[in-house]
């Protein structure tokens, strides 16, 4: 603000747009590495494999969804208000870390440190899949 105080409720707005732009995102990547991941024999090079394939067919969708949701929150940073333009400073910003970082950087890493464990679960859930 003017005052240069922060406005305690833009942290939580942030972070809960945020967090649900971003498990849009996950869900997307995920569901296309697991379709790539059931089609294989399922060793640990296919593992790999399943991982870049579809990093590389959703990277494309994720990083113009990411491009045009940062255009549309960077319109807020003209606002007159000043809860609007940290708003969009804040928006802009975590649209673009989760895509460019998280998305295609660490989740690739990750997955391929846990290999088949990604794909482990419960007994009591096993039911509940679908796809095996």
């Amino acid at each position: 603000t003017a005052t240069g105080t922060l406005v305690i409720t833009i942290p939580v707005l942030l972070f809960c747009i945020a967090f649900g732009l971003s498990m849009d995102y996950e869900v997307f990547l995920l569901a296309r590495i697991r379709e790539f991941w059931l089609r294989s024999d399922r060793t640990a090079e296919d593992h790999d494999r399943s991982v870049v394939l579809g990093v590389a067919y959703t990277g494309r969708v994720v990083t113009a969804a990411a491009l045009i949701m940062s255009i549309s929150f960077a319109g807020l940073i003209a606002a007159q208000v000043s809860f609007m333009r940290m708003f969009g400073v804040g928006l802009v910003l975590a649209v673009l870390v989760d895509a460019t970082l998280v998305r295609m950087v660490l989740l690739p890493a990750f997955m391929h440190l846990l290999g088949r464990w990604n794909w482990w679960a419960p007994r009591f859930l096993t039911p509940v899949r679908s796809g095996d």
